[in-house]
């Protein structure tokens, strides 16, 4: 039997071949996310930053916000302005030169679905509304201003990813949401969820859905948390950022029925309060997501998460409020802490038994 060998084509002659064409590979892109809990002012704090001065409270963080491509925020009281009177427990209404703050720290995506956004009314909630307008680049999650804004949905695209947004609350402690504006707050409501869910889900590569739920002052998540969490990840959500306890709950990786995994932060505890009960409410936490889209395939994942621990500080004289990274918090600030029992100790034991390996005691942008 002959052998065949296999040869080069031959051009024809006077033509000449052409260049090869090197096609560089792609870099993958990445997007990084922090978020923090509650932003929750009362009479003492509204009172020393009567001058406008609230960022100094946001020091110690500005870096963490500002590093972030996304940085969200809880904010669980209404920005109404004067008008309606500036006040906390039980009607809380925030200067709105906190949320000047808020937007100067850094913080770009401002969720207002909580118990407390009807304590003054529809009117408030529109007027919260009109002072974010003055904030283009600040994206504000759970209130709107009509049935078709409600429906628009909420996307927010950087370095080549498409991110998601929705929000939810439990309720409004017993104030109904006005019976002709049915849209204005997004209420926790498992069949509209999973309709707005099931809508989004296609627009975007990464989905964050924000939960105001859970029983106050308690570090174990709930029943209807978990039902709930179980239903956000069968309609393919990525990222649940809860709130609404005031101490941090766990953080749990849960199965999808396509495989992947849905990450849910159950309680990122407070930001910064003036609550005094228990020491668990002085430490909060910041969620640190960071996320991979490869170049070949387009998927995105995530690479890194964990929990930033944060100390609410404020001093002897019940005064100079400021929020703290608990890896720059130090045995000297803690010594003229207003809560004589509060201990570095406690504070990383308490930060350790809820979040185990997973908190970061770094600045995960050095």
């Amino acid at each position: 039997m002959p052998v065949v060998k296999e040869t080069e084509p031959q051009l024809p002659a006077g033509e000449q071949e052409p260049p090869q064409v090197v096609i560089a590979p792609q870099e993958d892109d990445y997007l990084t996310i922090i978020a923090a809990g509650d932003n929750l002012y009362h009479a003492a704090m509204i009172k020393l930053g009567e001058k406008g001065d609230y960022e100094t409270a946001y020091l110690e963080i500005r870096s963490l916000a500002k590093n972030a491509d996304i940085a969200f925020i809880n904010q669980e009281t209404l920005l109404a302005g004067s008008k309606f009177g500036f006040s906390d427990y039980p009607n809380f209404n925030t200067p709105q030169s906190v949320g000047r703050a808020l937007e100067k720290t850094g913080f770009n995506v401002v969720n207002h679905a909580t118990n407390h956004i009807m304590d003054k009314g529809g009117d408030a909630v529109f007027a919260t509304l009109d002072f974010w307008d003055d904030y283009p680049d600040v994206t504000v999650l759970g209130i709107h201003r009509s049935e078709e804004k409600r429906k628009l949905p909420v996307l927010l695209r950087k370095n080549n990813i498409t991110v998601g947004f929705l929000s939810y609350t439990y309720g409004t402690n017993g104030i109904p949401v006005p019976a002709d504006k049915p849209y204005l707050i997004s209420l926790i409501n498992t069949a509209i969820m999973a309709k707005e869910i099931d809508a989004i889900r296609p627009l975007c590569d990464f989905l964050v859905v924000s939960m105001h739920w859970g029983d106050e002052y308690q570090h174990d998540y709930n029943k209807t948390q978990k039902n709930l969490a179980v239903l956000l990840a069968e309609h393919g959500v990525d990222l649940v950022i809860g709130h609404h306890p005031h101490v941090i709950q766990k953080i749990e990786s849960i199965p999808r029925p396509d495989g992947n995994n849905m990450l849910c932060f159950y309680s990122l505890g407070n930001l910064i309060s003036a609550m005094t009960q228990s020491e668990s409410m002085l430490l909060g936490a910041m969620a640190f997501i960071r996320l991979k889209k490869t170049a070949l395939e387009g998927t995105v994942s995530i690479e890194e998460y964990g929990a930033i621990p944060t100390v609410t500080h404020y001093d002897k004289s019940y005064s100079g409020f400021k929020v703290y990274p608990l890896y720059a918090y130090t045995e000297d600030l803690v010594k003229k802490h207003w809560k004589s029992s509060l201990t570095m100790d406690y504070l990383k034991s308490l930060s350790s038994k809820i979040f185990g390996d997973m908190e970061i005691l770094r600045d995960p942008f050095n």
